[in-house]
């Protein structure tokens, strides 16, 4: 027969070898964290980076129905100023039964007459034509990209050739009746 006065308690004691355990394992994960945050910290972006995150620009020179060219991040942004006749362009084509990837002109701008888009076609990432005067604007007045034919109309929407997306509109705010800040 067994004498039951001699077994452990349960739960079983915590003993100072478990403390030390414990407390061993705390040290290492603290020190493991400790050597990681520089490679984690490194992946933050630089000074110089952060400093071209945003960009302001003037529209106040900006004339009706002129476009301009911007650089934020390395890539190209294309603001145009549209006419009354463009706008209206760009709301009678919302219906249209061609838009590859469908899109209001409204959900595309802010106000009606500034159109912000990233310039790079979504095809290859080559630069569309139609920012300068007298540039290929392709078939609805927009953009053309002369690498492959893309055409682009006066919301920056595919309409004709391989691209399979609208131009990209970059985040931006309107900060006041000359001002918008992209990024």
């Amino acid at each position: 027969m067994t004498d039951v006065s001699h077994e452990e308690p349960w739960p079983p004691s915590v003993e100072r070898r478990d403390f030390l355990y414990v407390a061993t394992g705390m040290m290492g994960a603290v020190g493991a964290a400790a050597a990681l945050w520089p490679f984690i910290d490194a992946m933050n972006p630089s000074a110089d980076m952060q400093a071209i995150a945003n960009v302001e620009v003037d529209l106040a020179p900006i004339e009706p129905g002129q476009r301009i060219t911007v650089t934020w991040r390395g890539q190209p942004i294309f603001i145009d100023r549209r006419t009354p006749e463009r706008i209206a362009e760009a709301k009678a084509d919302d219906d249209a039964p061609d838009l590859r990837d469908p899109a209001t002109d409204a959900s595309r701008v802010q106000r009606e007459e500034w159109l912000i888009v990233v310039g790079i076609c979504t095809h290859l990432g080559c630069v569309p034509d139609g920012q300068m005067p007298g540039g290929r604007r392709g078939d609805w007045n927009g953009w053309f990209c002369p690498c492959h034919g893309s055409h682009y109309d006066t919301s920056g929407r595919i309409r004709k050739g391989p691209a399979p997306r609208n131009l990209v509109v970059p985040p931006y705010a309107i900060v006041n009746e000359t001002t918008v800040r992209i990024g």
